[in-house]
């Protein structure tokens, strides 16, 4: 089948990439000259992993193109698939629609024929409703359906959770063609008995910020029940792995330390809570308003953390940052909270140089006053404590003998609780979590 991808970002171009391997023609429409031109040569502008080799591969075959052009993408296909961001509106909690009004304004118009507009980007619950008006509007003698397919994506495992997904979800007004072209669509998928839950526009709307509000609340939780083990001196780690048995639990997302970020979670609970507000319903959301005040607050436990162990002031304190990208196997620093927490200490005084395997250029276009190294020993020369961000596999396995000769104490902060404590404790280091 012939598509259009319209916006090649993150999700976009993941989309567009895996749809090709499917076995479709693929348009991917980006207005970014610079990205364009990357994404023409196969090349990815952002760190996924399996993405590349995949991008240049149908880009070599010719099963995915790359332009600019709306008029191309409405005489290319009928089926046109919306991935622009939805970011959070400055200085507001409410969702930034604007990229996909875009979209919709210039799309529609040139419209020819009869088509399906399917949203994958993650929206405020009615916008498939207020768009299909837009829709009817602006469609000259054709008929255009709008219905959501919502994406579920893993940052680091993009590829893997487009090609094999854990569910489908199709919302779509009655009477309409949604449901038999996404059924065509995914028909390779299907037939791995992968479950496709077919429901109206609103309820997949909901089923996308529900799902991203429940993972956050896992993580704020366990989080929480951190603080209260610091008090009382008890494990988390271990707290986590008995209530992970429990079938109705679950042991995923319950890894406590410094939080979540990303472009995802922060932003989609604060736009739930502000479309509830709209909806005259914010009060089934205020404990939602805690969880993203339990994230945040274990950014600032990180830095005074480190001012106690840094005896109580951070002024002349190096400080070395391991990890800035808000989880591994990504280069994204959105609402990071490594750097978050980087930024704080700089700002009471300290030398903070920071180290990624994969997030530097991003990290210094986000925050240019932070020193930056290219290795894990270079970021911890003369260090007085470092600190352990971003739960990479490199981290993980650093020897702590060895990082001990480079450092000025070894005072090590395991943000993540990924370092084998035992290990670090042996070689000398004061570790703390």
């Amino acid at each position: 089948m012939r598509m259009v991808v319209l916006g090649l970002g993150y999700l976009g171009a993941t989309h567009a990439a895996c749809m090709a391997e499917l076995g479709h023609e693929v348009l991917g429409i980006e207005v970014v000259p610079e990205k364009r031109a990357q994404l023409a040569e196969g090349r990815v502008p952002f760190y996924e992993p399996g993405l590349p080799d995949l991008m240049k591969r149908h880009i070599d075959t010719g099963a995915l193109k790359i332009s600019d052009s709306y008029a191309e993408a409405a005489e290319f296909a009928d089926v046109f698939f919306i991935a622009v961001g939805t970011p959070q509106k400055k200085g507001e909690y409410s969702a930034d629609l604007s990229y996909v009004d875009s979209a919709v304004e210039e799309l529609v118009p040139m419209l020819r024929n009869d088509a399906l507009i399917l949203g994958k980007s993650t929206v405020p619950v009615g916008t498939a409703s207020r768009l299909s008006e837009r829709v009817d509007e602006l469609a000259k003698d054709v008929q255009v359906e709008v219905a959501w397919n919502p994406e579920f994506l893993r940052e680091g495992f993009a590829v893997q959770d487009t090609l094999h997904p854990d569910r489908i979800v199709i919302g779509a007004f009655p009477g309409g063609q949604a449901e038999a072209l996404c059924r065509e669509i995914y028909a390779s998928v299907l037939e791995a008995e992968t479950p496709m839950i077919v429901t109206d526009p609103a309820t997949a709307e909901l089923v996308k910020t529900s799902a991203n509000a429940f993972l956050a609340t896992k993580i704020s939780f366990i989080n929480a029940i951190a603080e209260v083990c610091d008090a009382a001196g008890a494990d988390v780690t271990a707290i986590a792995d008995a209530i992970g048995y429990d079938a109705r639990i679950g042991r995923k997302f319950l890894n406590a330390g410094l939080g979540f970020g990303g472009g995802c979670l922060p932003k989609d609970i604060r736009a739930f809570m502000a479309r509830a507000g709209e909806l005259g319903a914010a009060e089934a959301l205020t404990f939602l308003r805690e969880v993203d005040n339990v994230n945040m607050r274990r950014r600032t436990r990180m830095v005074e953390l480190t001012k106690d162990v840094c005896g109580g002031t951070l002024l002349g304190r190096r400080i070395a940052i391991l990890g800035a990208a808000f989880k591994p196997e990504s280069d994204d620093v959105r609402d990071s909270p490594a750097l978050n927490v980087a930024g704080q200490i700089q700002l009471q005084g300290a030398s903070v140089t920071v180290y990624d395997p994969k997030a530097m250029n991003n990290s210094r276009l986000l925050f240019p006053t932070l020193d930056y190294a290219t290795s894990a020993s270079e970021a911890c020369q003369k260090a007085d404590v470092v600190l352990v961000l971003t739960e990479w596999p490199e981290f993980r396995d650093i020897d702590p003998e060895q990082l001990g000769t480079v450092v000025r104490h070894r005072n090590v902060i395991d943000g993540r609780l990924c370092l084998p404590k035992s290990e670090w404790i042996t070689a000398g280091w004061s570790y703390r979590a």
